[in-house]
């Protein structure tokens, strides 16, 4: 099976047209027809079905992708690893949780990039669910999440640290009146939360549910800026890292209320699959994080 193909394939996909990708690798369109055309000779499937100008992906060619993910990422790492030379370079793929790469990451990455020019940077976002699996699937080196704890003997957790929870209200709602809130103090107010599928909502809602209250949720979003534009607007109450709001907070634009409830349990973890091989590029990496954080 043909790296090249695969990766073409992946490009299709990714873009929806034969041309743009065509485009994109820069080959002549009838090059990029001709390798789906042997791929799909070769696995005996239809990868792409094709209606006028449009093209969409068969089940088949859906099932494809993660494995032509792992294909591609696997011969980077072979590319980047079996050499004698020690040097970070290379491809470095980052899982990341979307808070902390508004705040943490990019100073990381800053200064990686300073010592280690060479080296590429790819960033995945998902949450804990996903991290799990791209670790699985080796289709990340390394995930930099934050959420509920990811544990498991399949993983080991470089760094880990707690990140505070805050439930956050714009100025002059009545609720910053009260010396504390409780679970019970939510009924019935509109809040602002994160998709489904993050694990620091679903800790918020269990907590909530424990305690018989129904939440009243007026926007969802996986976007934790516009989470906060929403909530600063006045449109209800959310909850976010610390660590995401520490300048909105500082400057008064958004207000923590004074919760009471249950902990969050919510952790920070740099972690990386038991079997993944230790390069010299993820090793400085996680080296960099240990002192940096």
């Amino acid at each position: 099976m043909d790296l090249k193909q695969l990766n073409t394939f992946l490009m299709i996909s990714k873009l929806q047209s034969f041309t743009r990708a065509a485009d994109t690798l820069n080959y002549a369109q009838s090059s990029v027809t001709t390798q789906i055309k042997l791929l799909e000779e070769e696995l005996g499937v239809k990868l792409f079905e094709r209606i006028g100008k449009n093209i969409s992906l068969t089940h088949d060619g859906k099932k494809l992708i993660p494995y032509a993910q792992q294909m591609l990422k696997l011969s980077t790492d072979i590319k980047n690893n079996i050499s004698e030379d020690e040097y970070p370079k290379g491809v470095l793929t980052i899982g990341v949780a979307e808070s902390l790469c508004v705040i943490r990451l990019p100073e990381i990455i800053k200064e990686y990039r300073k010592l280690y020019p060479e080296v590429e940077i790819a960033l995945k976002f998902g949450s804990c669910a996903d991290f799990r699996r791209y670790l699985n699937d080796n289709l990340i080196d390394v995930a930099f999440s934050l959420g509920a704890k990811i544990d498991g003997s399949e993983f080991i957790s470089e760094i880990e640290r707690d990140e505070p929870m805050l439930l956050l209200a714009y100025p002059g709602n009545h609720l910053l009146e009260k010396e504390k809130i409780l679970p019970e103090d939510l009924e019935g107010e509109s809040l602002i939360l994160t998709e489904v599928g993050c694990s620091y909502r679903a800790a918020f809602e269990r907590i909530l549910k424990d305690e018989g209250i129904s939440p009243r949720i007026t926007l969802e979003s996986g976007s934790v800026h516009a989470i906060k534009q929403f909530t600063m607007s006045g449109l209800g109450i959310s909850l976010l890292p610390r660590v995401a709001v520490e300048e909105e907070v500082k400057s008064g634009k958004l207000i923590p209320l004074k919760w009471q409830g249950a902990e969050f349990e919510i952790v920070s973890q740099v972690l990386y699959h038991k079997n993944k091989w230790i390069s010299p590029t993820l090793d400085a990496f996680i080296n960099l994080c240990k002192e940096m954080l």
